[in-house]
């Protein structure tokens, strides 16, 4: 169980506190920076540190011996690879993750409990099809490169002339992108863009979509226009080729976006539950913080949307591995503890192939903001995750269909991580930050969570929500509720720091698997 001591300012002759986060721990996380010889408080603790550390880093609490493991969280995140004596700083130059064996779960109990109407409400938008969504949008979709600056202007120009005439549009917005060509048809490339292109299309955030193309691509624009069509979606389609170049292709589009954009003007807000919630998460920039405060009170706001019969997603496969026992135990089944080992695997033999391996992350940030391993990033990252059973496992922008927690296999780079979840139907996006992402997806809101409140006030206009107020007494409940609360006021129509400053229409980035022709 992940405790926390209150963290309160401290004179420079006064011993530094820090965190000791398990009772089986052998290392610590100090809350302050520490000199040589300074006194550690952790709990009912006190040592002396041998060394200064910077803060946010572990200090061992006792003598750890060469090959011994190296604990925190209650689980192992390496080994020693040298002898380290009470008190030294703990890192990579003594730390390393060492060699990982995946064991399944021998049986699975897991049980998904969906309770009642816990009275929580937002205005959403209800599509045609049941589905929920937190804004309401017209999408100017390119289905390949050549035909992306004739999109960036159609969507330019919309927002200053169709946004002012339909009020009840809250924004026009481009997907663009550097593929679309060049690659075998049915290849691993062109099927992960085409669904990440249907994604966007048919996303409940999406009102009406234009989608044009260059007009020789391999990924035409009628196929994604023809499967959101089919969900009910408003769609047309455009060739810069057949208009007759970009400039009339841009006054085209335009007329054909003005039957759409009074279409979907028509929709209106209404009360929506956060069974109508598909919560996806990420973290970026991560520090030692991530997994103390701003991940754990992640995870415990999921909770009660599972609960509530909504859906949460987890994400980034390279930064679960370590971790992922921690939630195979946790399965509904053993099918679905299998397909998480697999997933891992594949990533194993993938990034064997390019001569590198899952511990070249963490990130240089990541190591300078406190954090050693791969396996430890893991554990603190899949506390996004709460301590809901895990409901299923998908594929690389699949739809995520389950009540209930699921695990989307994800690279670990931001953007091309949330792409992967927006086109799977997330209808907001929760994103947890130590040493400060900007990150922002149009036309998802991001609610982006600062671990520190250092953080927090260094980076106000794109910060939403200051985690670290917990490490300043706030009960973890209490900081629960009020982001919960948030999360629904977004949904609900209320701006994110992003969106406030306009961000987000060129964080689309497809996961490229194949070669480029």
């Amino acid at each position: 169980m992940l405790t926390c001591q209150t963290a309160l300012p401290l004179a420079d002759d006064q011993p530094v506190r820090a965190l000791k986060l398990h009772h089986t721990d052998n290392v610590a996380v100090v809350l302050g920076p520490v000199r040589t010889g300074q006194m550690v408080l952790t709990g009912d603790e006190t040592l002396r540190a041998v060394e200064d550390l910077p803060r946010g880093h572990k200090i061992a609490l006792r003598a750890i011996h060469t090959g011994d493991s190296v604990r925190k969280y209650g689980e192992i995140i390496g080994s020693a690879t040298s002898n380290i004596a009470e008190g030294q700083w703990v890192h990579s130059h003594n730390l390393s993750a060492g060699k990982l064996q995946r064991i399944l779960p021998d049986s699975h109990a897991q049980t998904l409990t969906v309770g009642g109407d816990d009275g929580v409400r937002f205005m959403g938008y209800r599509r045609a099809d049941g589905r929920v969504g937190t804004r309401n949008t017209l999408a100017v979709i390119s289905t390949v490169n050549c035909s992306a600056d004739a999109a960036l202007l159609i969507a330019s120009r919309a927002r200053a002339e169709l946004l002012p005439r339909y009020p009840r549009l809250d924004d026009v917005f481009a997907v663009t992108h550097k593929g679309g060509c060049g690659v075998p048809i049915g290849g691993a490339t062109h099927t992960v863009l085409l669904r990440c292109l249907t994604g966007m299309a048919t996303h409940p955030n999406v009102g009406g979509a234009l989608v044009i193309g260059l007009g020789c691509e391999v990924v035409s624009p009628r196929e994604v226009a023809a499967t959101a069509e089919a969900m009910g979606v408003p769609c047309a389609t455009l060739s810069v080729q057949d208009a007759g170049g970009v400039g009339k292709a841009v006054c085209r589009g335009m007329e054909m976006l003005e039957p759409l954009a009074r279409q979907a003007n028509d929709a209106e807000r209404a009360p929506c539950r956060l069974s109508d919630l598909v919560v996806g998460t990420n973290c970026g920039g991560s520090d030692a913080y991530s997994g103390i405060t701003a991940n754990p009170l992640l995870g415990r706001v999921g909770d009660h949307v599972v609960a509530a019969g909504g859906r949460w997603a987890l994400a980034e496969s390279p930064e679960t591995c370590g971790a992922e026992h921690v939630l195979a135990r946790r399965a509904v089944s053993r099918d679905v503890a299998r397909r998480l080992y697999d997933v891992m695997d594949r990533w194993d033999a993938y990034t064997a192939a390019y001569g590198a391996s899952v511990d070249n992350n963490p990130a240089p940030g990541n190591k300078e903001g406190g954090i050693t391993t791969i396996y430890e990033k893991a554990l603190g990252a899949v506390m996004k995750g709460g301590q809901s059973p895990l409901a299923d496992v998908k594929q690389y922008a699949e739809p995520i269909t389950e009540t209930g927690l699921t695990f989307m296999d994800t690279p670990g780079m931001d953007d091309v991580s949330v792409t992967g979840l927006v086109a799977g139907g997330c209808n907001l996006i929760a994103f947890t930050t130590g040493r400060g992402s900007c990150l922002a997806f149009k036309p998802v809101p991001v609610v982006k969570i600062a671990t520190t409140s250092d953080l927090f006030a260094r980076m106000r206009s794109d910060m939403d929500f200051d985690a670290g107020a917990i490490l300043q007494g706030v009960p973890m409940d209490e900081a629960a509720l009020a982001l919960l609360n948030l999360l629904a006021a977004v949904a609900g129509g209320q701006k994110t720091a992003g969106e406030t400053q306009g961000l987000g229409e060129h964080t689309f980035a497809p996961w490229e698997l194949g070669p480029t022709l």
